[in-house]
């Protein structure tokens, strides 16, 4: 019986095919952004109401995540900071990721994320802190 092997990717190949993947993801992206940029979230009809806000009445983490990312790509960074802060947190941490990620398959180097675990425990925390301060009637403020 003959064993075939599958071709390996060899860490020489061009740096356009290794830049292929990000590419791909940052037009995925941009012509997310650029929809949610053309398609007010703030007029009704045109997104899904939020289940969790239907339903119960509360805001969940990611509530007016929509209205801050059109508020980011029409350059009004208070209003996307109004609307959801950890969107614009998490939109600025997608950014340095994807930098870091475009540099080392440039280099041929492979990208590994390998976050502590405290660092993803906190970030929960401060997801969870936000949502329920967002929901107490001192934490209008945060209403998207």
């Amino acid at each position: 019986m003959h064993s075939v092997n599958a071709p390996t990717s060899s860490p020489r190949r061009g740096a356009a095919a290794r830049l292929a993947v990000p590419a791909g993801v940052l037009a995925a992206v941009a012509g997310t952004l650029a929809y949610v940029g053309t398609v007010d979230p703030h007029e009704p009809g045109h997104y899904p109401v939020c289940p969790l806000l239907h339903l119960t009445g509360l805001y969940c983490p990611g509530c007016g995540g929509l209205r801050s990312a059109h508020a980011l790509v029409h350059g009004d960074l208070p209003a996307a900071l109004q609307a959801n802060a950890p969107a614009v947190l998490g939109c600025a941490g997608f950014v340095v990721l994807w930098t870091v990620w475009v540099v080392h398959a440039a280099r041929g180097r492979p990208l590994r994320i390998d976050p502590p675990p405290v660092l993803l425990w906190s970030l929960g925390a401060l997801l969870l802190v936000f949502t329920v301060v967002r929901n107490l009637p001192f934490g209008g403020w945060l209403h998207p």
